[in-house]
């Protein structure tokens, strides 16, 4: 059972089911979430055999697929944005953000997500909960309310996957740069919060000494992390939105297209325009 509750976002639940059709909207699908509020069994992503469990929760995302075997009977809710949402999104929209987000912590991760605090698994438990009650209300649902709770179930899930690529990489045991490194994924809009000025500023680090220090624990210089991160989003906007390439050098703070298409090219080495053609 399914129904299009905003245009091009899908919502499905299943309660105290052993037999599923989760892949359904695979071949349209481009981001998923899957909660499972009861049971146990396994799930097949791509090649790979993982458990889940009651409060389990995972992330997918475009070419992922994926089959549940339940051992128990299960109850489990799933998400779905289907590509054309995003094909005709703003960028700048907070969901989209998010889950850009999300697609850049993807290598690092497993497709669960483990959440830093209980109280964030429980808040995003009672927020799933609320989107199936306004979903079974059929025609009389609350469009404030389900788009409320999306973004910040979007929200509580990018801030926990920061915190575990985080905590698994090589500098989990130095908090500051920890903070920075976490400070720049969160503003990297706004060029003005990422200047090693204001990054040395606002963590108390010597502004002659802030590049040396990120270099050193991360292998990496300051200015170059922060281009490689924009260059990344780049790659995001180019694969899934249908964003000009002004529009995109814009909102990253490039000088022009030509800027952006000449620093794009010695990153990837091919220009704008062919990464996406290299794509459709």
């Amino acid at each position: 059972m399914s129904r299009t509750i905003i245009k091009n976002i899908v919502i499905q639940h299943y309660d105290e089911a052993q037999d599923f059709t989760f892949c359904e909207y695979t071949s349209i699908r481009f981001f998923e979430i899957v909660y499972f509020h009861t049971g146990e069994g396994t799930i097949k992503v791509n090649d790979r055999i993982v458990p889940y469990k009651a409060k389990s929760l995972f992330v997918f995302v475009p070419g992922d697929i994926y089959i549940v075997s339940a051992n128990q009977v299960t109850t489990v809710t799933t998400i779905k944005f289907l590509k054309s949402f995003f094909y005709n999104l703003n960028t700048s929209h907070d969901w989209f953000r998010k889950i850009e987000e999300i697609l850049l912590s993807n290598n690092y991760l497993l497709p669960e997500v483990s959440f830093k605090e209980e109280e964030d698994m429980m808040h995003l438990a009672s927020l799933v909960k609320m989107l199936v009650k306004e979903y079974e209300k059929s025609q009389s649902y609350d469009i404030f309310i389900i788009e409320n709770s999306l973004t910040i179930i979007l929200h509580l899930i990018a801030r926990n996957i920061e915190f575990l690529w985080n905590s698994e990489s090589k500098f989990q045991k130095h908090s500051k740069i920890q903070d920075i490194v976490n400070f720049i994924h969160l503003n990297v809009y706004d060029s003005s919060l990422i200047s090693s000025t204001y990054l040395a500023k606002k963590f108390s680090v010597s502004e002659n000494y802030i590049s040396e220090y990120f270099k050193r624990n991360m292998g990496i210089g300051l200015k170059k992390y922060v281009l490689n991160h924009k260059l990344k989003i780049v790659e995001t906007k180019l694969e899934y939105s249908k964003m000009h390439y002004s529009e995109i050098a814009n909102e990253l703070g490039f000088t022009d297209t030509s800027h952006l298409n000449k620093v794009f090219k010695s990153y990837k080495g091919v220009s704008l325009s062919d990464f996406r053609k290299q794509l459709s």
